[in-house]
């Protein structure tokens, strides 16, 4: 059973176990929490938090997520207290003096991170925002300051935000939570990409991934585990079209929860797959359930609450429900609410994940033959304003005071200043714009007949807070019209105008002409008798012949020339 205390203000669960001692203090703030360009200040707090105690011979870290963030440890009572005492202590009083280093570290972790089928559904399905940044880079580290991350400490991180949760027979003697007063902050609140659902989007990776709202609640996580045995058997056991198949089950804070299914694929087996996963989803939604699929995944979590362990291995979902809000039961009260639940309770869940879905589906493959929408990636309006033309023709560019629009051969993508997410910014003039909806509008003055003053224009329209400054590109990164690129492909070699061309072919084949004709006269003087009275008039000609050939080869030189210069 787990014990509510409080110490030094902030509530306190306790719960016994088997193992050694482990215990964590949670805060209700996370990524979701943050904007796209100070994206990253929490998961760099928490490393500062933790970077002075990093010879410590205990067993700790800390964790960041979309709507909490925790500091936890496994060791013994002295160690416990001794490392989040300490944690408190540097909340307190951040310890700034490794911020660049940690920077450096955080950049790094992101850089090496292997990207999974899933990172990229936030983004799809919320925009630049809120429960969407878990998807982008830490952009925003580079502009966060000492001071910043003082007041997003003081706001954030205080004991009326904070639970402590232990996993042990007490609170361990000398643990002090000196943390600042403050109020306990909500949930954000969830916004949407997405004009309608169910939808899809195509993705390079070769799965097919359900992202669906559901809300929380025990008919739901029975659902998730029976959609992932009638998967298994479809795609697996009977079509032998995918290897990996699970579900997932990830509440939220706000009374629903992400209920996400992921199948992988063979390239030449995609399209099947995509097929086989919607008849699941339908069957499914018209209540085509086994009984005895409902019964085998309620006792698989029957089996779960059934175990001695279970009150602590509860502990931080425990926490996260005190922090957001949300119900906590004794394990009686789930057990007779999973006791509860029919198939009709699961058609409804089923109903409920289709209304709200959205399908990730590999290149080359559609789902809008079972009634999904593409999901937009590109804009409905435009901006007004000066238009620029790309120095391939192919497409505009519009700069006006309220966003900037792009139309090209794949649509119109528009940015307002007022929806821009952030707007990354590099020395060379070039600026990308996130809208709030996940557009993204790219701009490289080099490819359009811009000025200075365009980009000067974009600049002062974005909100200064919403700009981040992007470190310079190598020269050779930098987009270039398509003649320059040839030039720098062939070093030495510029493409020549038509005209020059022209003027060179003829200029040969005039100096051949008149140069062999007056190599032969040449020749025939030295080697055939000639009449005294005609020597003068034929070495005037040959002298007038290769006057003539010079000048004739003249262009074919000046030309060479000039274009080495």
């Amino acid at each position: 059973m787990i014990q509510h205390l409080e110490t030094d203000g902030v509530p306190t669960l306790l719960a016994p176990t088997g193992g050694p001692m482990r215990a964590g203090l949670t805060f209700r703030v996370g990524t979701a929490d943050e904007t796209l360009a100070r994206h990253g200040i929490t998961h760099l707090l928490e490393h500062l938090v933790l970077a002075p105690l990093g010879t410590a011979d205990y067993h700790f870290n800390g964790a960041t997520g979309p709507v909490f963030t925790t500091f936890h440890m496994q060791g013994s009572a002295a160690d416990i207290a001794t490392f989040l005492t300490s944690v408190c202590a540097n909340l307190t009083d951040l310890p700034t003096g490794r911020l660049e280093v940690e920077k450096d570290i955080l950049r790094t972790e992101w850089s090496s991170r292997g990207g999974a089928a899933i990172d990229d559904i936030p983004l799809w399905r919320h925009g630049a925002r809120d429960h969407g940044l878990s998807s982008y880079p830490e952009w925003g580290l580079s502009g966060l300051t000492a001071e910043e991350l003082r007041r997003w400490a003081a706001r954030w991180f205080t004991r009326e935000n904070a639970v402590l949760w232990i996993a042990g027979d007490r609170v361990p003697e000398g643990l002090r939570l000196n943390l600042p007063t403050g109020v306990r902050q909500p949930v954000p609140t969830a916004s949407s990409a997405l004009p309608t659902t169910p939808a899809y989007f195509v993705h390079g990776s070769r799965a097919v991934v359900l992202d669906a709202v559901v809300r929380r609640r025990a008919a739901a996580t029975v659902y998730a585990e029976v959609l992932e045995r009638e998967l298994f058997r479809a795609l697996r056991q009977d079509a032998g079209l995918s290897y990996t198949i699970n579900t997932g089950y990830e509440p939220r804070g706000d009374g629903h929860a992400h209920l996400r299914a992921l199948a992988d694929a063979l390239a030449e087996k995609q399209d099947a797959v995509v097929g086989g996963f919607i008849d699941v989803l339908a069957k499914l939604r018209f209540g085509r359930i086994e009984q005895s699929d409902l019964d085998a995944a309620v006792a698989k979590r029957v089996d779960m609450y059934a175990t001695a362990e279970f009150d602590a291995a509860r502990l931080p979902a425990y926490a996260f429900n005190l922090l957001t809000g949300e119900p906590n039961h004794t394990i009686d009260e789930h057990l007779a609410e999973l006791k509860t639940v029919t198939v009709t309770d699961l058609r409804e869940v089923a109903q409920e994940a289709y209304a709200s879905a959205l399908l990730m589906v590999p290149d080359g493959t559609s789902a809008d033959w079972a009634g999904f929408t593409a999901a937009p990636t590109s804009s409905e309006s435009t901006v007004s304003g000066t238009t620029y033309h790309s120095r391939d023709g192919n497409s505009r560019l519009l700069v006006g005071t309220e966003g900037v629009s792009h139309l090209g051969t794949g649509g119109t993508v528009t940015v307002a200043y007022a929806d821009c997410a952030a707007m990354l910014a590099w020395p060379d003039g070039a600026r990308q714009l996130i809208g709030h909806d996940a557009i993204v509008l790219h701009i490289e003055p080099t490819l359009f007949d811009t000025h200075p003053a365009t980009m000067q224009v974009i600049d002062s329209g974005v909100p200064v807070d919403r700009q981040i400054r992007m470190p310079p590109r190598d020269p050779e990164h930098i987009p270039q019209p398509r003649a320059v690129r040839e030039t720098r492909q062939h070093p030495g070699q510029p493409k020549r105008p038509a005209w020059e061309t022209l003027l060179m072919v003829l200029s040969g084949l005039a100096t051949l002409v008149v140069g062999g004709f007056t190599l032969l006269l040449t020749i025939g003087m030295f080697i055939s008798p000639t009449a005294e009275e005609d020597v003068a008039v034929l070495w005037g000609a040959v002298v007038i012949g290769w006057l003539l050939t010079v000048i004739l080869a003249l262009p074919i030189v000046l030309l060479t020339r000039g274009r080495r210069r």
